[in-house]
C-alpha cells in the first residue's frame, strides 16, 4: 500500500507507523494539549479508575507514547509497585524517559508482548489500539499477560453518532486537527489520525472483540459528548485465547 493511500484510509503498515511516531514525538505532547484543550489528563484518570490498581501492584502500559498514562498508573501503585511502559518508536520512548526517568520504559510489539502470562495486575493502552496492525492479536496480548481477574483498558477515540456533537466532530478532526498538523510541520501524521479513527471499531463491535480474545465482565464508559470511549475487561483464568 502506498503512503499517501494508507494515510488517507487510516491504515499503514507497521513500520510506516513507527517511523510517523518517531517524526511527530517532538510535537506530540503539545498537540494532544491543543488538540484536547488539556483534557486527554482527565481521561487518562479515569482510564486508570477501571484499571482498578493500588499500592504494589505491577502494571503493563502498552504504545505508551510519551508515558503520560503510565505515570498516571505509577501514581496509584506507589513506591512499593511497578509500571512498565512499552512502546515500538523509540522517539516516543526517548520522550517518556525524559519526562519520568524514575519508571521503566523499554521497546516492545503490542502483538507479541515478551512477557511470561499472567505477569501484571493490569496491562492498559491509550491511544494506541487503533494503530495496531491485528487488533485481535493485540488485545488477545494484554489479555494473555495480566493475571485472572486483572483488568484490561483500552482507552481510544470514537466517532460520536448523533448532531450536534457529531457534527463538532467532523469540522474538529476533518478540519482542524490536519490544520494544526501542518501548523507542527506534519501534516500527513495529522491527516492519519482522523483517518484511522473513523476505520476503528465502534464501541460495541471494541467489546465483542475484547470478549472474542477471552475477556469477562466487559464494559465501557463514554466521555466528553461520545467522543471518547474507556473499555475494560476482565482477564479469565490461563491469560486469554490465543489468535494464532
Amino acid at each position: 500500500m502506498a503512503a499517501t493511500e494508507g494515510l488517507t484510509a487510516g491504515r499503514l503498515e507497521a513500520g510506516q507507523v513507527r517511523a510517523m511516531f518517531d517524526r511527530i514525538s517532538g510535537v506530540y505532547d503539545l498537540m494532544n494539549t491543543a488538540m484536547t484543550a488539556g483534557l486527554h489528563h482527565r481521561w487518562r484518570e479515569r482510564a486508570v479508575d477501571l484499571a482498578a490498581v493500588g499500592p504494589g501492584d505491577r502494571v503493563l502500559d502498552v504504545a505508551t507514547g510519551t508515558g503520560d498514562l503510565a505515570i498516571e498508573l505509577a501514581r496509584r501503585v506507589g513506591s512499593g509497585g511497578e509500571v512498565i511502559g512499552s512502546d515500538f518508536s523509540e522517539g516516543m520512548l526517548s520522550r517518556a524517559r525524559a519526562k519520568a526517568p524514575q519508571l521503566r520504559f523499554e521497546w516492545g510489539d503490542a502483538q507479541a508482548l515478551s512477557y511470561p502470562d499472567d505477569s501484571f495486575a493490569a496491562a492498559t493502552v491509550g491511544f494506541g489500539a487503533r494503530n495496531f496492525d491485528d487488533l485481535p492479536r493485540g488485545l488477545a496480548e494484554l489479555a494473555r499477560v495480566v493475571v485472572p481477574g486483572g483488568k484490561v483498558v483500552v482507552l481510544e477515540i470514537t466517532t460520536p453518532r448523533r448532531p450536534p456533537l457529531s457534527s463538532f466532530y467532523r469540522l474538529w478532526f476533518d478540519r482542524l486537527v490536519p490544520a494544526l498538523g501542518r501548523l507542527a510541520g506534519d501534516p500527513d501524521a495529522y491527516n492519519y489520525l482522523p483517518n484511522s479513527v473513523k476505520r476503528f471499531p465502534g464501541p460495541r463491535e471494541l467489546a465483542a472483540l475484547m470478549a472474542d480474545v477471552g475477556l469477562g465482565d466487559i464494559h465501557y464508559v463514554l466521555t466528553a459528548g461520545g467522543i471518547i470511549a474507556i473499555h475494560a475487561g476482565t482477564a479469565p483464568a490461563g491469560g486469554g485465547e490465543s489468535t494464532g
